[in-house]
């Protein structure tokens, strides 16, 4: 008799773990590329591996060689 009420609420955890998880990751939709430019995030890579990576690269050095804003020193 425990162990099938062990059973059971460990099926009860799992599945409401699984409903919140689920709920979390469907209530953010994925940015589009406008959303995603005007935020300052990079666009979606697109193209074969090997173009992503170049992509990838490109985007940290540029990334790199933006100036830094001046800290604050108040």
């Amino acid at each position: 008799m425990r162990a099938v009420f062990s059973v059971v609420g460990l099926l009860l955890v799992v599945l409401i773990v699984g409903l919140v998880a689920k709920k979390q990751l469907t209530s953010v939709p994925a940015p589009t590329t406008q959303a995603a430019a005007s935020s300052g995030n990079p666009a979606p890579l697109s193209g074969t591996p090997q173009q992503q990576v170049q992509q990838f690269k490109k985007a940290l050095q540029d990334s790199m060689q933006a100036p830094r804003p001046e800290p604050d020193t108040r």
